[in-house]
């Protein structure tokens, strides 16, 4: 189990840049899988489940050649459908939550998809209802073995039809969108997830002759068409990143620029910052974060009640962001109640922050008070162990403003997520390292 030493209470300088989005490489990486053309894709984050789902694609039998840093090229012509029945892709696909979206390609391509129960981050149910749901409707027999936990769906032909989501799932309407593409006939989805890295999986598929309509909306609509070809893409910034670098800066009081942020993809965020009284200024494409000297004020709201900073499906705030709102939060003036609706085990990382001295009410699963100390007094250095990625990244945060050294353990949670995190701190002037 790896581990990171790190010691608090120094400030920051310099630019970071954002890695590729995690969120949607998942999706465009199983993407390669619905054209036997050349795909050539860039900016791939070098994060450990992206990598594992790039593995899983090389033992299927997906021809991969490296061109540079995080730019690959795939050609899925010779794919190996009985890998999908070995003990060996029943354990690496186990690994690995973004392996689901695996199945709506080889459904929609080879008539056949399996997949075993996928893990992922241990914040609560994530059900996988709507992924098959939608491949039923499609026209897919649905098998489940219970004993292996496998999934399976066949279909000898998928037909377009009308669906209407049950919840805005963005793998599960990407999972759908990809399964749709080369069915007969249209299909229409509503409630469908808008997200920008849903929003760049529908635009890479139309440049590869997909016919899909209402992108960016939540009612797609896809005509299927015969067969795809090959492409070229380029991957947004994660913009989980963006904001756990606002976050960083402002907990630190480091003035700091977020460089290439493509800032007209990150909706609510700048703005959520802001509410907590941090200063985000635009610069062309990057994020300018001064130096928060006297600390930052909770905005209430506009009748005098506190605030309330909830999760949403896009264009609501995206919920990996609110572990690290709530840390930033602990050190603002003023008080906020985070309320997270849409996973039940996430907030149950905030026992680490209180042994550091921060002043958190854990209300329920999902609701949480914080009262901030306006930097009067800092958080205390501790011992922890990342949870998830998202609370390991927040963890990381509290712990570079505490004073004294910190230790954080089964750092492979954060290693899930973000590119040589320790290496690009040190950058700005961490005090981190890796034992």
């Amino acid at each position: 189990m790896g581990t990171f030493r790190i010691e608090g209470g120094h400030q920051l300088h310099g630019s970071i840049t954002p890695q590729g989005a995690k969120n949607e490489a998942l999706q465009i990486l199983c993407a390669v899988l619905l054209s036997e053309e050349k795909i050539t894709i860039n900016n791939i984050p070098d994060i450990v489940d992206v990598n594992k789902l790039i593995a899983l694609l090389e033992d299927l039998g997906v021809k991969i050649q490296k061109k540079g840093k995080g730019s690959y090229t795939f050609k899925a012509d010779d794919v190996n459908m009985e890998y999908l029945q070995s003990d060996q892709f029943k354990q690496d696909g186990r690994a690995l939550r973004g392996s689901i979206m695996l199945v709506g390609p080889l459904l929609a391509r080879f008539g056949k998809g399996y997949i075993p129960k996928p893990g992922g981050d241990k914040i609560g149910r994530r059900r996988l209802d709507t992924h098959f749901e939608g491949f039923i409707k499609l026209g897919a027999k649905f098998r489940y073995n219970k004993e292996e936990h496998f999934y399976g769906v066949e279909a000898e032909e998928l037909t377009g039809t009308y669906m209407l989501l049950d919840e805005a799932s963005v793998t599960g309407t990407a999972n759908i969108v990809m399964a749709a593409v080369l069915a007969k006939g249209t299909t229409t989805i509503y409630n469908a997830a808008c997200e920008p890295y849903l929003q760049q999986l529908c635009k890479m598929l139309n440049r590869m002759g997909a016919k899909i309509t209402g992108i960016g909306s939540n009612l797609l609509t896809i005509e299927g068409v015969e067969s795809l070809g090959g492409t070229e893409h380029t991957m947004l910034p994660d913009m989980i990143e963006i904001g756990s670098w606002i976050g960083l800066a402002a907990m630190t009081q480091s003035e700091l620029t977020i460089k290439n942020v493509s800032w007209d993809d990150l909706g609510l965020i700048p703005n959520v910052f802001r509410k907590l009284g941090i200063t985000v200024e635009r610069k062309g494409d990057d994020i300018f974060i001064p130096k928060h000297d006297k600390g930052y004020k909770i905005q209430n709201f506009i009748d005098g009640s506190i605030l309330t900073i909830a999760d949403a499906p896009w264009p609501g705030l995206t919920p990996d962001l609110l572990s690290i709102i709530l840390v930033v939060a602990t050190q603002a003036k003023g008080e906020v109640l985070i309320h997270q609706k849409m996973f039940e085990s996430r907030l149950f990382f905030v026992d680490k922050l209180i042994d550091m001295g921060a002043k958190i009410i854990l209300c329920d699963p999902h609701r949480a008070t914080v009262i901030g100390h306006d930097f009067k007094s800092t958080l205390k250095a501790t011992t922890m162990v990342s949870p998830d990625i998202r609370a390991g990244v927040s963890l990381l945060i509290a712990a570079l403003s505490a004073k004294g050294t910190s230790t954080i353990h089964n750092i492979e949670q954060i290693d899930r997520g973000y590119e040589n995190i320790d290496e690009r701190l040190r950058a700005i002037g961490a005090k981190i390292v890796r034992v």
